[in-house]
């Protein structure tokens, strides 16, 4: 008898091991769960938020309806909407997930707080063999709590634009956002629509001022993002309240000559998405 096993077939031992520890992992009851079981997002995101419910297990070949209830302190129409059928998802025969698209609405008005939605998975037809949740008592995956972060009035995500001689420029998705806890300062993290102007960046931030009466201040501000002497930024905008859109007009310093530098205003939009 050899007293030392080939490399080969140690590698083949680990590996018949390894299959074994994993057919024994996944054996037990087939059931039902949210695939997450929390989820967070500011309501400025812009766009829809998939919620999915998926099957352990393998898939059936025939559809599953499980259906949910819906509570927390985030409010239907006011906070957020859920497309299709509220308290029904259905996971398509031979497949595994099943989505709940939900729809936060940016109600923003400056005071920064929290909302849950709390969905519970209930029950599933047609009757199988299915349970919902695992682990003790079957909690696990058998709720989701979506929490919803306020976010200051002008953040967001927008598509901001320029007049040129050609036609309009665009850059999408494009987030103003604020840090300030009082909503006053924002950041845009591209004002340089169209590659306006290619120094060192193509994507330029700024900031600027709401000054509470849907005019906005552009301070006089040095962009470590641009190359000087187009480095030195000012100027001034407005938020339409109506359209949700905002101006601002960006006066960049340019050299004129050798010895004497004058300063252009760019007029840009952003219209949220």
């Amino acid at each position: 008898m050899h007293k030392f096993l080939s490399l080969g077939f140690v590698l083949a031992l680990v590996a018949l091991a390894s299959c074994e520890e994993q057919k024994i992992l996944f054996e037990g009851p087939e059931f039902v769960r949210f695939t997450d079981t929390t989820l967070t997002y500011k309501e400025s995101i812009g766009q829809p938020i998939t919620v999915s419910v998926h099957v352990v297990g393998k898939p059936l070949n025939q559809a599953l309806t499980v259906n949910y209830t819906v509570g927390g302190t985030a409010r239907e129409g006011r906070d957020y909407s859920i497309e299709g059928t509220k308290g029904v998802v259905v996971i398509p025969a031979g497949k595994l997930f099943g989505n709940i698209t939900v729809n936060l609405i940016n109600n923003a008005n400056n005071i920064l707080e929290s909302q849950s939605i709390v969905f519970t998975l209930t029950d599933v037809t047609p009757s199988t063999d299915l349970q919902l949740g695992f682990g003790k008592n079957n909690v696990i995956g058998k709720t989701l709590t979506l929490t919803i972060q306020d976010d200051c009035l002008l953040s967001g995500f927008y598509t901001g634009s320029r007049q040129t001689s050609n036609g309009v420029e665009q850059v999408k998705d494009i987030e103003i956002s604020s840090l300030d806890p009082n909503c006053k300062t924002y950041n845009v993290a591209n004002w340089n629509v169209g590659g306006l102007f290619n120094f060192n960046a193509t994507k330029a931030r700024i900031s600027f001022v709401d000054n509470g009466d849907n005019t906005l201040t552009i301070p006089a501000q040095v962009s470590d993002d641009l190359a000087a002497p187009y480095d030195t930024l000012r100027g001034n905008g407005l938020w339409n309240p109506q359209t949700k859109a905002i101006t601002l007009n960006i006066k960049v310093k340019v050299p004129y000559s050798e010895t004497k530098d004058t300063v252009i205003t760019v007029p840009l939009t952003y219209t949220p998405r």
